[in-house]
């Protein structure tokens, strides 16, 4: 492709080899040629397409790393100039074209590449570089709509943040006007393109929220350029901006470049505008639109209060025709007319209940008199005396039979008194009790006796005597059956045989009963 710079190839370099005879180096003189022959017949400047592996980021700010291919690899180093303006970030594993030359480094004898310029293969530097801080913020969250702060409906101050010479200034202060001629607009000047662009934007917007209540209170910011390319766009890629923009209190408006233009900035932003124009736009409304929604609104509540005011009317001209407005009087003697009839009501109902009272008082006097203390108490008397008259004689017949039922008791009480029954009973328990212990000696004795008869019998009819007699027993001993016959047994089964005072095991030989086979 024309305008390509070619690949280094060091297949076509051919280096003549210096006449050094037979002269004697010493280790640094030698190191010096080498890099001296290096220097002088390889081209000054080679791209060296390879991958990045061993990346090392030194605290002086220098960059070392190794470049490989499947087949071989080279050790490169980058200064710290050049590595701070590297606008991606270096890692293993990621291909790209490094633009350097070949240096010796003499005190260890080792050749290396001194890169100078590294873009990513396939990528450009500054697409990588956006694409990788974007997924980069975004895994941090500062991406996240549930963060977005609402832009006001009707901002009155509204501070641009953007370059005071370029284009989009002027589209956004004609729109602003235009829309909406009643809001305050401030400018913050600041670059917008070029080195230290990113720290202007990222400063301006730090500032404006710390000194916004000084300056009378900031509602929204619009921070934003007009278009170019992507190397003039950048400062709003770079990480401060979006930091600074995600930490305002005041809603932003991102206004960045044309429609197709999308920053980190825009990403970040609590709303993304597509031009400066489209910004503005959105920051405020159409003062004549709003001038006319609010005479629509005025219409409808007039409208609505003169619906509310005829209701109340009609409501207010119904009750002048009331008969008891028109003639009040009227009203209040029907009031009276029917508070004459209630009383009357009333009277008849206080004279019958009255009446019925002093009924039922009278029969509860009646009912008083027949139970009154004085009457009772000389019908009480009456009957008292008939009663005393009939108590004396019915005691004194009473007494009589008492005394001599007393008399009769007396003596049965001294027959069955608990002294005399106590030692009836003590003698009668110490009879018992001897019979029973004699009783309980007898039973002893003839239970004793049949025992000692129960075990002579037993003894005499147990197996164990026969055996003392001389006699014993055979068991097999595997099963413990009594063998009673020769053809129980066969010839190698063990028996056990029980004497009179133990036992002991023996094993068939030979038996009769079953001889063995020829």
């Amino acid at each position: 492709m024309a305008g390509q710079r070619p690949v280094f190839d060091p297949d076509r370099i051919s280096v003549p080899r210096p006449n050094i005879g037979g002269r004697t180096f010493t280790v640094s003189q030698l190191n010096s040629l080498i890099k001296r022959v290096l220097s002088d017949q390889l081209p000054g400047s080679i791209h060296l397409i390879g991958e990045i592996s061993n990346l090392t980021r030194h605290t002086s700010g220098h960059v070392y790393l190794t470049l490989k291919d499947d087949r071989a690899e080279i050790r490169c180093v980058m200064w710290r100039s050049t590595a701070a303006a590297v606008k991606f970030d270096l890692k293993d594993g990621l291909e790209v074209v490094a633009t350097g030359h070949v240096d010796v480094y003499e005190p260890r004898g080792q050749y290396q590449f001194q890169i100078k310029k590294i873009e990513p293969k396939g990528t450009g530097a500054l697409e990588l570089a956006f694409r990788q801080l974007r997924e980069r913020l975004e895994r941090e969250g500062l991406f996240d709509p549930a963060r977005k702060k609402p832009i006001p409906r009707f901002p009155r101050h509204i501070v641009l943040v953007t370059s005071p010479t370029g284009a989009a200034l002027h589209d956004m202060l004609r729109t602003l006007t235009r829309r909406f001629p009643c809001v305050r607009i401030s400018l913050y000047p600041v670059r917008v393109q070029g080195e230290g662009a990113a720290g202007d934007i990222a400063k301006a917007i730090g500032l404006i929220n710390r000194r916004a209540a000084e300056i009378g209170g900031v509602d929204l910011m619009i921070v934003g350029r007009g278009g170019g390319s992507l190397e003039d766009l950048w400062a709003f890629n770079e990480e401060v901006v979006a930091r600074a923009i995600f930490a305002s209190k005041i809603p932003i408006i991102s206004a960045v470049g044309h429609e197709v233009d999308v920053t980190i900035a825009d990403l970040t932003a609590d709303l993304r505008a597509a031009t400066p124009t489209a910004a503005a736009e959105l920051a405020v409304p159409v003062l004549e639109e709003v001038r006319a929604t609010l005479l629509g609104n005025e219409a409808d509540l007039r409208r609505n209060l003169r619906h509310l005011l005829d209701q109340r009317r009609a409501q207010l001209d119904r009750l002048a025709q009331s008969p008891w407005l028109r003639d009040p009087l009227t009203f209040v003697r029907h009031q009276e007319q029917r508070l004459d009839e209630t009383a009357s009501r009333l009277r008849l109902a206080i004279a019958d209940r009255v009446g019925r009272a002093r009924h039922s008082l009278h029969e509860a006097e009646l009912a008083l008199a027949a139970i009154h203390p004085r009457t009772l108490a000389h019908t009480r008397e009456r009957r008292l005396n008939t009663l005393a008259d009939r108590l004396r004689q019915a005691v004194a017949h009473r007494l009589t039979e008492a005394r001599r039922d007393l008399h009769a008791r007396e003596v049965r009480l001294v027959a069955t008194s608990p002294r005399t029954l106590l030692r009836h009973h003590r003698q009668g328990l110490e009879e018992i009790d001897r019979r029973l212990a004699k009783a309980l000696r007898n039973r002893m004795a003839l239970t004793r006796t049949a025992l000692d008869a129960l075990a002579s019998r037993l003894e005499a009819s147990s197996y164990r005597k026969t055996l003392r007699r001389g006699y014993t027993i055979t068991r097999n001993h595997k099963t413990g059956r009594i063998i009673t016959a020769a053809d129980q047994v066969a010839i190698d089964d063990a028996v056990l045989t029980e004497t009179g005072n133990g036992r002991f095991t023996s094993r068939v030989s030979e038996n009769p009963a079953n001889p063995p086979a020829p």
